[in-house]
């Protein structure tokens, strides 16, 4: 973590560690295509999870959930089938959309937001 105030990198490397201690294996991260970045790929069992990790010191502009609008859904959908499309590993496994969403100033307890949208 940095010196000052978290950013969103350091709420995606303590979301992929608090995962982690949930079982929940990280199989990537920060997947990149034409149509934006998915930042935690892993896998809950046998279902594969695409994690959009947010965070807000503040709730002034809305929490950091409300951040996940509906574009924001559809271009981590679109993302997420290109992954898809390029691993064939995991043509048989079940997907999910997950929100992690940190909403205080300190890095502490995420927000878990399990199956927040569907495709």
């Amino acid at each position: 973590m940095n010196q000052g105030r978290p950013n969103g990198k350091d709420a995606e490397n303590h979301a992929a560690a608090w995962l982690a201690e949930r079982n929940i294996i990280i199989c990537h991260r920060n997947y990149h295509c034409r149509y934006g970045e998915i930042d935690l790929i892993g896998l809950d069992a046998d279902t594969l999870v695409f994690f959009e990790v947010r965070y807000r010191s503040n709730q002034r502009y809305g929490g950091a959930a409300a951040s996940v609008n509906y574009a924001k859904q559809a271009k981590l959908i679109k993302a997420a089938s290109l992954y898809l499309a390029a691993s064939p590993q995991y043509a048989n496994h079940v997907c999910r959309f997950d929100v992690i969403a940190y909403e205080t100033p300190e890095l502490s307890q995420p927000l878990w937001y399990k199956d927040a949208f569907r495709i």
